[in-house]
């Protein structure tokens, strides 16, 4: 576990790293540091959270889970009393300083779910037990979520909780026809929504709709085909200069991409790769239900959404506002990313000690 720890906290600092890098990049273009600035101190609070989680028993945590999904659902209803922010309710503002709640609720429900299912491990095969009541509140703190509107923050957790219960013996009987009734309600509500349909239809049909929903993937890929092999080098893109909106948050993998070219991209998806692998291995591990599937879901958090993001960026997926993980602009996304990586940290040292103890 100690060597499996350490691979976890390359990758984290690699890919933070490269994101402060390719900030300090777009800082450049926009005339300023700033980005770089707030994103480090960010990355100092992320890494003093981490520290203290990977420092404590994670099981010391339970007593606080269900206030915490209290508070969190709190926040989530809050954000409707603070102004939009390009047409959705998902920032709480207090002068300068701002954060998104569903952020935090990602790991608060995968924390509630995974001591939900260590209480009712031996009846997780039942409708009742398995998927009815984590269901509410799983599509309660969903719910919330989703009338932001953020549909990629409800679509990640949704198979990332979906993950979970499958991986704790959830009956596929009972989750296929939930999944199907879900995911063409979530299609349904997305058609009916004016501009999620354009950016389907500039998915579908990136050429034809290049100049307007389909703008900022074409772009994209554009900085991606500029990019080849080796790049055109650190600070020399030119996608960054007002052509790939939000270039620093949802779509810094084009900056990586164009400025580094296909090697970096390549590596970037191969620490993905490697991070949940490790996540994976100290679920496996774990010394007890909690702590597998606590290690379980960060992982599948780590992987998917990493996946939803370059899968956006390279047309692979439709436009959806989510954040790479580490390397995007975003305090509350690399604080609660960091976060994750404390809780595996913590959950591997006590599997290290318990084999220290039974050798």
């Amino acid at each position: 576990m100690r060597f499996t720890a350490i691979i976890l906290v390359i990758g984290m600092t690699g890919l933070t790293g490269l994101g402060m890098v390719t900030l300090s990049s777009a800082g450049l273009a926009k005339g300023g540091s700033q980005m770089l600035l707030e994103q480090v101190a960010f990355a100092l609070v992320g890494l003093t959270l981490c520290g203290t989680l990977a420092s404590i028993d994670y099981r010391s945590l339970k007593p606080w889970i269900l206030p915490l999904w209290v508070l969190t659902l709190g926040l989530l209803v809050a954000v409707f009393f603070f102004d939009e922010v390009k047409g959705a309710h998902r920032w709480i503002r207090i002068g300068r300083i701002g954060f998104q709640p569903s952020e935090v609720a990602k790991v608060v429900l995968i924390l509630l779910l995974a001591q939900y299912v260590e209480a009712h491990a031996r009846f997780m095969n039942t409708f009742h037990r398995g998927l009815l009541v984590p269901g509410l509140f799983i599509g309660l703190t969903l719910g919330l979520i989703f009338v932001e509107p953020d549909r990629g923050t409800t679509a990640l957790m949704a198979g990332v909780t979906g993950a979970m219960l499958i991986a704790s013996g959830v009956r596929g009987l009972y989750l296929v026809p939930v999944g199907v009734v879900g995911l063409a309600g979530f299609v349904g509500l997305l058609l009916v929504d004016p501009v999620r349909y354009k950016r389907i239809m500039g998915w579908l049909h990136p050429e034809l709709y290049r100049e307007s929903s389909g703008y900022q993937a074409w772009q994209a890929m554009l900085a991606l085909g500029a990019g080849g092999w080796n790049g055109v080098g650190l600070g020399e893109g030119r996608q960054k200069l007002g052509w790939v909106p939000e270039h620093q948050t949802d779509f810094i993998f084009s900056v990586v991409g164009e400025e580094l070219g296909l090697v970096a991209t390549l590596l970037v998806l191969a620490t993905y790769v490697v991070m949940v692998v490790c996540g994976l291995a100290i679920a496996a591990n774990a010394r007890d239900t909690f702590g597998k599937f606590v290690a379980a879901g960060v992982s599948f958090l780590f992987g998917l959404q990493a996946f939803i993001n370059i899968g956006v960026v390279t047309s692979v997926l439709p436009n959806k506002g989510i954040a790479l993980p580490f390397v995007s602009k975003g305090g509350s996304n690399l604080v609660m990313m960091m976060a994750c990586v404390g809780l595996l940290l913590s959950v591997a040292r006590l599997a290290r000690l318990r084999g220290e103890e039974s050798s």
